[in-house]
């Protein structure tokens, strides 16, 4: 049969097998090819939360899907358009998402009696009604890996383990991928070791000849590139541009950078990254447990070090204490929180927004913070770089909000004019204080309400910092019931300016109509895209994405009374919608969700629609 090129816009894959079948790196190398070819494109993995589920079962399932096209992409699409199926459980766990009249490839080799098994499957889907709505390709793809690699001194356990890369080719000769890129990084990948360099290669040409031949794929399809600004792009995650977003604060403060840490999912990365720099001066420690880490952060503070800590949900509670020490010091420490489902330990590998109200209260008695939060895996660098700023010139600790969609997920970064990034200031002191005038460490910036920063050990600059209330401008412990009432005050005064410091609230849309939504977090490109197709219909709905959560924006209030209705959309059962009625009465309501999953757009126009409609 001949094949056929057709032109789409954008196509969603899934690929999904077990946690040892290589479908992360399947689904990376997809989404880096596609952005080198000047797709727009966003992904989300999807990791299983048992660290060795058993192989073969639905627990064990690991996924990534990637969507990417010539249009705007801001999600990584609602349903899949193709589903690769190593095995029967990556079928059962994911065909329930697949379009009416989408693809199944499926790895017949793991089709087996024990799979079906294993799976809860009684017989084999694929030879069942239930699928009769896809179109199932049925390739031998572990089988036909090793036939192509038989001529290759490995044994066949090695063999089989390319055959993500079979699978890829596939995938690329259907969607015309360019080999090149993952040819040149296996080659990189596997440098010295030149029979898996070899193995590997074959493998992926020869998935990609096998679907150039076989009658079951009669189209191939062509994605333009799409209409992007003009610059230098990389593809990037959202920990990776975290972790950059904190080493460009560094340069531009003049700060060592220190990173005291317990690994976590979905937060190490963020160490394995910056563990990588120690050229630019970045210090990471490994610490034994949630409160080492943070502490080693705050005695980074002391020394005059951009200090910070990163961590989950679990790690965050167990940190409450010690960021609330650094409150009383008022020393700049960056606490973030890539936010996962919870509580206890919940849903280690799953994402959720569940931990805006431990950011803004979890601690014991009046202290207030800083709370911003990033949107997408390309804004995190902006926000670390925000998060930073924000500490060192206002002296206080700061959370940064990020989540395990917004973490794990990569998208295109436009490389930005580090010139917008290059100065921060700092509260520091110049040493040049009279010998005879008497350092007060709580003395306050008329402007900020920010102290000065003296580093331990400079001459005439002695002090006192403890965790027991601060006397005003001398930091004398002190038990004087006003005094205490003052310092409350003053710290709560000194978040609230930040307000000055911060920009005012954006609008994606008209500044009043029938429907505000507002959003915070990795909820953003939903609702985005949801905004979007509504107001092509001519209704009138805007959308507000807060970024800046504690102070909130100055014209926050009178945005939101500019709309006959506000829904606040969020992964948690309305803890952002409870804060804004809390804070405004502006009686938002809520679209809530707790299922370890995103949004999609479908779901939310439905929803959106709906409240149009009351």
């Amino acid at each position: 049969m001949a094949t056929t090129t057709k032109e789409v816009d954008h196509v969603v894959i899934r690929f999904s097998g077990d946690s040892g079948d290589g479908m992360q790196l399947t689904g990376t190398q997809f989404s880096s090819t596609s952005a080198l070819m000047g797709n727009d494109v966003a992904t989300f993995p999807d990791f299983p939360a048992e660290i060795r589920a058993p192989a073969g079962t639905i627990a064990g399932v690991s996924g990534f899907q990637v969507n990417f096209g010539t249009t705007e992409i801001n999600t990584p699409g609602d349903e899949p358009d193709v589903l690769v199926a190593m095995n029967p459980a990556a079928l059962k766990a994911n065909v329930k998402d697949l379009r009416k009249g989408g693809v199944i490839i499926a790895n017949v080799d793991a089709f087996t009696d024990l799979n079906f098994k294993k799976a809860k499957y009684e017989g084999n889907p694929l030879d069942t009604h239930e699928l009769d709505n896809f179109q199932v390709i049925k390739a031998h793809i572990t089988n036909q890996t090793v036939e192509a690699l038989k001529d290759i001194d490995l044994d066949n356990k090695s063999k089989e383990r390319c055959k993500n890369f079979y699978a890829l080719g596939m995938t690329y000769f259907m969607y015309s991928r360019e080999l090149d890129t993952t040819i040149n990084w296996i080659a990189t990948k596997f440098k010295g070791k030149d029979k898996l360099i070899e193995a590997n290669t074959i493998a992926l040409k020869s998935g990609y000849h096998f679907a150039e031949t076989i009658e079951a794929i009669p189209s191939a399809y062509k994605i333009q590139p799409a209409k992007i600004e003009p610059g230098l792009y990389r593809h990037i995650n959202g920990n990776t541009a975290t972790a950059w977003g904190f080493i460009q604060a560094a340069e531009a403060s003049g700060r060592k950078l220190f990173l005291g840490s317990y690994p976590i999912t979905p937060a190490s990365d963020i160490l394995h990254e910056l563990s990588k720099y120690k050229n630019f001066g970045v210090r990471t420690f490994q610490a034994e447990d949630e409160i080492a880490g943070v502490c080693s952060a705050i005695g980074a503070a002391f020394t005059g070090a951009l200090a910070l800590t990163t961590s989950s949900g679990p790690g965050i509670a167990l940190k409450g204490e010690a960021i609330g020490l650094a409150m009383m010091y008022e020393l700049p420490l960056v606490i973030v929180d890539v936010q996962r489902g919870g509580p206890s330990t919940g849903l280690p590998t799953k994402t959720e927004q569940s931990d805006l109200n431990i950011a803004l209260n979890g601690r014991n008695g009046e202290s207030p913070i800083i709370v911003i939060a990033a949107s997408r895996p390309n804004d995190c660098f902006h926000m670390a770089y925000e998060a930073s700023r924000l500490a060192l010139e206002h002296m206080t600790p700061v959370i940064l909000l990020t989540d395990g969609y917004i973490a794990n997920g990569t998208e295109p970064w436009k490389i930005p004019d580090l010139k917008e990034y290059s100065k921060i200031e700092t509260k520091l002191v110049d040493g040049k204080k009279p010998a005879e005038e008497k350092y007060l460490p709580y003395t306050r910036d008329e402007k900020t309400l920010a102290r000065p920063w003296a580093i331990p050990g400079m001459p005439g600059y002695e002090h006192r910092l403890g965790g027991l209330e601060k006397q005003e401008n001398t930091g004398n412990v002190s038990y004087d019931p006003m005094n205490h009432e003052t310092m409350c005050r003053i710290r709560k005064e000194k978040v609230e300016r930040v307000a000055n410091d911060i920009p005012e609230q954006e609008v994606e849309g008209e500044t009043s109509g029938d429907l505000l939504v507002v959003t915070w977090g990795g909820t953003y490109g939903a609702a985005h895209m949801a905004v979007q197709e509504l107001r092509k219909e001519g209704k009138k709905v805007s959308l507000a994405h807060l970024k800046y959560i504690n102070p909130l924006p100055k014209n926050l209030e009178s945005l939101i009374s500019s709309f006959k209705k506000v829904i606040v959309p969020e992964l948690n059962q309305g803890q952002m919608k409870n804060y804004l009625n809390q804070t405004f009465q502006c009686n938002a309501i809520g679209y809530n969700k707790v299922q370890g999953l995103p949004f999609k757009i479908r779901e939310l126009v439905g929803v959106f629609n709906k409240v149009l409609e009351q």
